[in-house]
């Protein structure tokens, strides 16, 4: 397989884990609403753990993150068809095919993400 096609079989991946990972939170921060209004519960006074505001909030920030990563994604996918992906954003250096086969949206080399350039 060429690079190019490689990095799109690899951000095809990252978007399909990401989708179903956005589902998943949104689904279960619906499920959460519909049953914080079911009930009349007093969560603000309960010793036994995080109130469901706090736990409506951690899963909101979860789908924040999720789509920003989906907005990311799109990022590395017009790098991909600009032909700048694989390439370091601060060095110009190639990226190693070890580190964007672990982090496919990665835009700088290791050296430039661990400051030793």
């Amino acid at each position: 397989m060429d690079p190019v096609d490689t990095a799109r079989a690899r951000l095809e991946t990252e978007r399909n884990r990401t989708l179903e990972r956005l589902a998943d939170l949104v689904e279960d921060y619906d499920a959460m609403v519909a049953a914080s209004r079911d009930t009349n519960a007093d969560d603000e006074h309960d010793p036994e753990g995080a109130t469901i505001a706090f736990e409506r909030s951690q899963v909101g920030a979860l789908v924040r993150q999720a789509r920003a990563h989906l907005e990311e994604i799109d990022s590395a996918e017009a790098r991909v068809a600009a032909g700048t992906y694989g390439t370091c954003e601060q060095c110009g250096r190639p990226i190693g095919d070890g580190r964007l086969e672990a982090r496919p949206l990665a835009r700088t080399c290791i050296a430039c993400a661990s400051g030793s350039r």
